[in-house]
Formats: C-alpha cells, structure tokens, sequence
C-alpha cells in the first residue's frame, strides 16, 4: 500500500465548457473508481437529457441546482484509487472570478492540469491558469489538450497548441511540463491509449499520473516543526508527560535528534516521536506527530521547532505576492490586518503595496493603489511579533500565509513569503 508521502494531490483547471468535469468522471469511470448504482443514475439520468452518450460530468457537478444553472462552484474534491497509486482530485471552476478558488484547491498540489480546448486554443484563462500553477510552485504541470475528436485528432493542431503555451511556460518557473492530446468524452489516451492518435508517443493521462515522481518534491532538508498544541494528560499512569503535538513541515526527525526551539532559542534532543499508534523510529512531512523533548522547556503553541544550525527566518518585516479573496473590499497600504502562519497568530500592516501583477501579460503595474477582488500583487508587510519562515519556493508551508478581517473574521487573502525586507 502507497504511503502517504506518496498520495498524489492534484488540482484541475480549465475555463468553462473545457469540460474538466468530463475529464474527471472518465478518470473516476474508466479506472472503475465508481459505484454501480452511481452509473446507473448516471446513465438513467443522462438518457432523460437525450445526450448521445453517458454523461461523465454528471460524477462531479453535484448539486442539481447547480448542474441546472451550469456553474461549477467553489472546490470540490474527489478521492480515486488505482492499485498503484492513491490520488485525491481539487476540481476549481474555471470562471475568470475563481482565481482565489484555484489558489485554494491548488496551494498543496504536487501536479496540476490546465485544460485546453483543441478548438479555442490557448485562451488568456489557460495563461492565468498556468500562471498561477507556478506561482503557488505545483511541481508538475499536464497540458490536457482535450476535444482532439472535434479537430480529427489533427496532430498540427496539437503541436501548435504546445508551442504557443510551451512559449509561455518559458517565462515562468515550470520544472516539469508535459502535454497529452486527449478526448474526455471518448476516452482517448486518458486512461487507455488512443487508436486515433497514433502519431503520440507519450503516455495516456492516468499513466503519467501513477508513474509522475514526487518523493523529491518535499523539502527534506529543513527540520520545520510549528508546534499546535501541547499536551499534558496529568493522568496517573503518565503523571509528567509533555508532548508537543503538530504537523511535521520540512526535514525529518528522529529520536536523539539535537533541536532548537524558537523563539526561546533553547536547546534539546528528541526523547520519543509518538503517534496515536506507537512510537515512530522517524517522521517526514505531513505527519502529524507528538514530539518528546529530553528536557523541559517552556513551549507553547506557535512556537518551531527546527535544527540549531538550520534555522528558518524569524522577523516582522515580510515580502510577499498575495491574491486578494475578499469580494467587500479592496488591499491598499496601511491596511491592518490579521496574519495567520503556520501555527502562529499576530496582527500585520501593509506597508507598501509594490506592484500588481497582470496575470495575463505578466506586467508590473508600480503606479497600483489597491488589489481588488482575484488580484495579484506585491506586498511589504509589518507583523506585531516575529515569524519563524522560509522562503516559499523553499517549504510551501512554512513559506505561506492567510489574512484575516478581523472585524468579520474572513479570510481575504493569501499569501506566499518571498523573503524578508
């Protein structure tokens, strides 16, 4: 059985019609991931519509409500097995106000799909999209040029389609690009290989999925451990014992380990690693663990644990890109707000909006004043007490961060740290 280190998150992303839900619900279908009696009202329902074939949407769209008005909404997530691999599918609607949805359902994706229409080409929501896929540093991007049926699975179509994004890709920070010619409606190459696309020698979708590497995505080298809670049962049996319970966010820990706690700066060793199930011999991200400690020091919640001589950055002074969420109000300079990072809680100051970020050009605007509603943008921030980051392209948690409304308790916005300033 995979691990979970090896459970592949994966986030879609097309503009409406690309038909993402399709594509999904063959995936579900086809790697038979889905129940009998959900195909047969599947099937029941889509011969009432009169369509022509078994309507795989009809897997994701959910809510009938919805499906009436033909809008996806919000992130809907969707677990799928194969016997090599377990996935878990972050399906983001395509709407051009959805960025902050992608930003959501893709913040902890290791592989993300942008689909492209064979018939409409790259499309400004295929740039957004790609963009954002790099800015949230998915590892690993699939180009699914879908409806290949619909241009007589021509291969000049598909090439000219990967030439004109694979141009684009070259001003972002993709490590690992790949495009797959596919028909979700028909099944080419999504889960079995294409007799009518002879001419493509890669492999079908699912297969890229099963076989795409990510154990080296993690950061492995940073100890990073933002401490949740403590806990002190007091019961009889263990009248002393202190543990510190968390989610393990870079490196790997094991018992005899020398640690550093911030913001104390107090040393010690790892005593035990303990699970709900036992000890643990060591623990990589994402565990979540219970930490011993061979001496007793004051800690609280907020408070990281990490190596002596590899400590993350701590300071109040913060540069960062951040996609604003907030449909009532806009991000100006002077803005206070409230930070949540990692496990810790402070209070922060726009001090200077530096520029937005047109998604689609790639331009810097520096005379901007605000970011409204799904925008981009760098931000210098000020926080009340000191954070303990790294840089986001270094560890994807300890690199991000939310604010918070704090008159309404909202999220409004999230953010991914640059470095400090």
């Amino acid at each position: 059985m995979s691990s979970s280190a090896d459970l592949l998150r994966i986030a879609t992303a097309g503009s409406v019609d690309d038909g993402k839900s399709t594509l999904i619900g063959r995936l579900l279908y086809d790697s038979k991931s889905i129940f009998e009696d959900q195909l047969e009202s599947i099937e029941a329902t889509s011969e009432s519509r009169g369509d022509e074939h078994t309507n795989l949407a009809l897997l994701t769209d959910g809510l009938r409500a919805e499906r009436e008005q033909g809008i996806t909404i919000d992130v809907a997530y969707r677990y799928f097995a194969t016997p090599k691999r377990k996935m878990i599918i972050a399906d983001t609607p395509g709407h051009i106000q959805y960025t902050r949805n992608m930003v959501t359902g893709a913040s902890t994706a290791n592989l993300a799909i942008v689909l492209v229409d064979a018939r409409r080409g790259m499309l400004e929501q295929s740039r957004r999209h790609a963009f954002i896929a790099s800015l949230l540093r998915i590892p690993h991007l699939v180009v699914a040029v879908n409806k290949m049926d619909l241009v007589d699975y021509s291969q000049e179509v598909f090439d000219g389609i990967r030439a004109e994004f694979a141009e684009f890709a070259t001003r972002l920070d993709m490590p690992d690009l790949t495009f797959i010619p596919i028909s979700a409606l028909h099944g080419d190459n999504v889960v079995d290989r294409s007799g009518n696309m002879d001419w493509y020698e890669g492999s079908t979708l699912l297969h890229h999925l099963e076989e795409v590497h990510i154990g080296s995505d993690r950061n492995m080298v940073d100890v990073r451990f933002p401490v949740q809670y403590v806990i002190r049962p007091q019961s009889s049996d263990q009248p002393d014992y202190r543990g510190y319970a968390g989610t393990v966010a870079g490196g790997v820990l094991k018992p005899g380990d020398d640690v550093m706690v911030l913001p104390s700066g107090f040393t010690s060793t790892i005593a035990s690693i303990d699970t709900y199930d036992g000890p643990l011999e060591e623990a990589v991200a994402p565990a979540s663990v219970t930490i011993r400690l061979a001496d007793e020091i004051d800690i609280s919640r907020g408070d990281m644990i990490c190596r002596p001589n590899n400590q993350p950055t701590s300071g109040q002074d913060i540069e960062a890109m951040v996609c604003w969420m907030s449909e009532s109000g806009s991000l100006r300079s002077r803005d206070r707000l409230a930070i949540k990072h990692t496990t810790n809680s402070a209070r922060a100051m726009v001090k200077e909006l530096r520029y937005r970020l047109d998604i689609n050009s790639l331009h810097r605007d520096e005379e901007a004043t605000e970011l409204g509603l799904n925008e981009i943008g760098r931000v210098q921030l000020r926080t009340t007490q000191p954070l303990f980051f790294d840089e986001y392209r270094r560890n994807r948690t300890t690199g991000s961060f939310i604010l918070i409304d704090e008159a309404t308790n909202a999220t409004v916005a999230a953010g991914m740290i640059i470095g400090s300033s």
